[in-house]
C-alpha cells in the first residue's frame, strides 16, 4: 500500500502552489497592470504550452500544460486548458512507514468563459481533476465591476467542488468531500504609479478530510519511550473552515521597473494560523526582455490535533489525531527568478510570441516534525526534519 501526499485543506492555497504550478508572463511594469485595472477588458487571445517540474523531499512531479483562449465579437471569451502531473514519490512519509514508493498520473481539464458588458465581466467555468484514487469536479463563477472612472475594481466569486476519495488496494473504501469557496476583492489605482488591492477568501470543507494512507504514531509504552512506537490511521474532523485576507501593493518605478509587496493572513478552525510575506521586482531590459526576482516567506502554527508523537492511540472517532507535516509548526522560504523574452512575429495567425523560464528554490524547516530515518534515537528525540525543493517552469506563449 502506498502513502500519498496529503491534500491538506489547512494549508493556504496561494496563486502558486508548490507541486501544482501555473505560470503566466508578468507585466513589464505597473502601467500595463493599471491599464487592466482602469477598464474592463477581456483577457488577451493567446495559447500557452508549459512544462513544469518539482523535485524535493523525495517527491518528483512533472508534466505538460496547455491553455488556449479565444475571444468573439469583443464581448465573449472562451478558454480551455489541460494539465498533467506525473508523480513519483519516496517521501519521508513513505520511507518511514514501510510503504513502497509509488508513481501515478493526475490529469486536469478546464473549460471556462467570460462575458464583457460595459464595465462588468462575468466569468464561469468547470474543472475536472482525476487520478487513480481521487476525483474532483469544480464549478465556479466570478464577477468584476469597475467604478469611479474605472479607477476602482470590485470583484467577487464562488466555487463549489465535489470530491471523491478512494484507496488503492481497498475497493470497499470511498469518501466524499463537499467544498465551498467564497471570495471578494477590491483594487484601487491610487496614483499613476501606485495600485493597492485587498482580497478575502472563505473556504468550507465537509466530508472525509484526511488521507486514507497516512498514519500517526504513538508510544508502545507511555512510561518507557525507549520501548518504541506504533502506527495507526489518522483521525480528522469532518468539517473545516478557513479565512484568508491579503493586501498587495504595486509601485511603478521611473526606470521601467515595478516593485511589489504583499502580506497574507490565514486562520482556520483547526488551530492553524499562517502568515505570508512576499516581495517582487520586475525589470524591463531593452525592448524584449523582462527579468523578475521574488522572495516569499511563509510560517504557520500547528493544528490543535497535530503531534509528532502521541502518548496513546485514539480512543474514538472524536479523538482526533494527525501527523501530517503540513499541519505542523513550520516555515518555508522561496527565492524566485524568472526571465522572459517576447517579440512581435508575423507568421500566419500569430502576432507576438514569448518564451519564459522560471526557477524557484524552496527551503522547508519543520519545528515539531521529526525525521524517523534516525533509528538509533529514542522516540521523540529524533532530529527535526527539513528539506529543499526546486520548481522549474518553461513556458511558450503565442498571442493572436
Amino acid at each position: 500500500m502506498s502513502t500519498r501526499c496529503a491534500r491538506v485543506p489547512a494549508a493556504p492555497r496561494e496563486a502558486e502552489e508548490v507541486a501544482v504550478v501555473a505560470t503566466r508572463i508578468a507585466c513589464a511594469g505597473l502601467l500595463a497592470c493599471a491599464a487592466t485595472a482602469q477598464a474592463a477588458v477581456l483577457p488577451e487571445e493567446r495559447g500557452d504550452i508549459m512544462y513544469h517540474r518539482y523535485d524535493g523531499g523525495g517527491v518528483t512531479v512533472d508534466g505538460p500544460a496547455v491553455l488556449v483562449r479565444k475571444n468573439f465579437k469583443e464581448t465573449y471569451s472562451v478558454n480551455a486548458s489541460y494539465y498533467v502531473d506525473n508523480v513519483s514519490s519516496a517521501s519521508i512519509d513513505v520511507v518511514t512507514t514501510g510503504a513502497s514508493a509509488y508513481g501515478e498520473t493526475r490529469t486536469e481539464y478546464s473549460l471556462g468563459g467570460d462575458y464583457l458588458y460595459d464595465t462588468s465581466i462575468v466569468g464561469i467555468g468547470y474543472t475536472n481533476s482525476d487520478e487513480s484514487d481521487y476525483t474532483s469536479n469544480t464549478w465556479y463563477f466570478n464577477v468584476s465591476q469597475d467604478f469611479f472612472g474605472d479607477l476602482t475594481t470590485l470583484s467577487f466569486g464562488y466555487s463549489q467542488s465535489q470530491d471523491d476519495v478512494y484507496q488503492n488496494g481497498n475497493p470497499d473504501f470511498e469518501g466524499n468531500i463537499d467544498r465551498h469557496n467564497y471570495r471578494v476583492g477590491v483594487s484601487q489605482v491610487i496614483t499613476p504609479e501606485l495600485i493597492l488591492s485587498f482580497n478575502y477568501e472563505l473556504i468550507t470543507d465537509e466530508g472525509y478530510l484526511n488521507n486514507p494512507y497516512r498514519s500517526y504514531r504513538y508510544l508502545t509504552n507511555p512510561l518507557d519511550p525507549a520501548a518504541g512506537y506504533q502506527f495507526a490511521q489518522e483521525v480528522y474532523p469532518t468539517t473545516h473552515t478557513s479565512d484568508a485576507a491579503a493586501l498587495r501593493v504595486m509601485y511603478y518605478l521611473s526606470w521601467r521597473a515595478t516593485m511589489g509587496a504583499s502580506y497574507r493572513y490565514y486562520t482556520d478552525d483547526w488551530g492553524v494560523d499562517g502568515n505570508t510575506f512576499q516581495l517582487t521586482y520586475i525589470h524591463t531590459l531593452y525592448d524584449n526582455w523582462i527579468f523578475d526576482v521574488g522572495y516569499r516567506y511563509y510560517e504557520q502554527s500547528a493544528a490543535n490535533f497535530y503531534s509528532d508523537l502521541f502518548q496513546t492511540p485514539s480512543q474514538d472517532s472524536k479523538d482526533y489525531r494527525g501527523r501530517d507535516k503540513e499541519l505542523s509548526n513550520f516555515n518555508d522560504q522561496t527565492l524566485s527568478l524568472k526571465l522572459s523574452y517576447a517579440r512581435p512575429v508575423h507568421y500566419r495567425f500569430a502576432d507576438r510570441a514569448a518564451l519564459t523560464l522560471r526557477w524557484d528554490r524552496i527551503w522547508f524547516d519543520y519545528e515539531d516534525f521529526r525525521n524517523l530515518n534516525d533509528h538509533s534515537a529514542i522516540p521523540g528525540e529524533e532530529p527535526l526534519y527539513d528539506f529543499e525543493a526546486d520548481v522549474y517552469r518553461l513556458l511558450f506563449t503565442v498571442w493572436y
